[in-house]
């Protein structure tokens, strides 16, 4: 099985940057404004990329501003199955995320697409916890 892995520091206490990974708001600010997020375990997230399918991602697991974890149940045949973690530490009033989007069945163009675009995930994540920090 195959893994996309990335960390990121973010000038952000790690509860702003939970909130945006939990909420419509959030998400709704850095990933797409098409949405239905709750912060529930067992609830399903739904993600319209616009790409003739929703993404949608069932929460296994939420420990309050440390963990997230989500499977994803709908979308892209190489996503089903996949699970896509969270991870926040924070240090001197800054959070370090650890994301990881794992269980892929093989390397593909459409892997190494979705690599990149977590990147960028986490570049809009950090300027937007950080702007609204900043505010």
């Amino acid at each position: 099985m195959e893994s996309i892995e990335h960390i990121n520091y973010i000038k952000s206490p790690k509860d702003k940057v939970y909130q945006t990974l939990t909420t419509e708001q959030g998400l709704g600010e850095i990933w797409t404004r098409r949405l239905k997020v709750k912060p529930e375990v067992g609830f399903v997230n739904e993600f319209d990329f616009d790409e003739g399918y929703i993404t949608k991602f069932k929460i296994l697991e939420l420990k309050e501003h440390s963990k997230i974890i989500w499977e994803c149940t709908a979308s892209d045949e190489q996503w089903l199955g996949t699970k896509v973690s969270f991870e926040l530490t924070e240090k001197d009033n800054a959070t370090t995320i650890r994301l990881k989007h794992y269980d892929w069945e093989e390397r593909t163009e459409y892997y190494g697409w979705c690599n990149y675009n977590w990147a960028m995930f986490l570049y809009r994540l950090k300027g937007y916890c950080e702007s609204q920090t900043n505010v």
